[in-house]
């Protein structure tokens, strides 16, 4: 379980490294082919594809840095808490629900918390 636990913690940091970095090589390469994106901000189980048209050019934009509060891993599924600031020094705070498969990020369920949730969304609050 430990091991398991550790792989998906990595999978999930990398996976936010490359917005970081603002490479999406390095986050393709963390998604399952069959990879899902929930929100709440109108986004139901999308594609890779629709995710990288819905979602990379905003984090292009707006996204600076993640540090996570916390990751707790079990089995296959794993839910990351983290605060992303923004470059316009905003802080967005969520929480998401992954499963895995075959080592690979498989779906992310987002859960916004205080403020609008995800970068670029005017309500964000510092």
């Amino acid at each position: 379980m430990y091991a398991k636990s550790q792989s998906a913690e990595k999978v999930i940091k990398t996976y936010f490294s490359g917005y970081e970095k603002k490479d999406w090589n390095l986050i393709a390469g963390q998604l399952a082919q069959d990879f899902t994106f929930t929100s709440p901000n109108g986004d139901d189980h999308l594609t890779l594809a629709k995710y990288k048209e819905k979602c990379w050019g905003t984090a292009l934009k707006f996204f600076k840095t993640i540090e996570f509060s916390k990751i707790v891993a079990d089995g296959n599924t794993a839910f990351a808490m983290y605060n992303i600031t923004t470059t316009d020094n905003k802080i967005v705070h969520n929480v998401e629900y992954y499963t895995f498969s075959n080592g690979k990020i498989k779906s992310i369920e987002t859960f916004f918390g205080t403020g609008g949730g995800y970068p670029g969304n005017s309500t964000n609050v510092k």
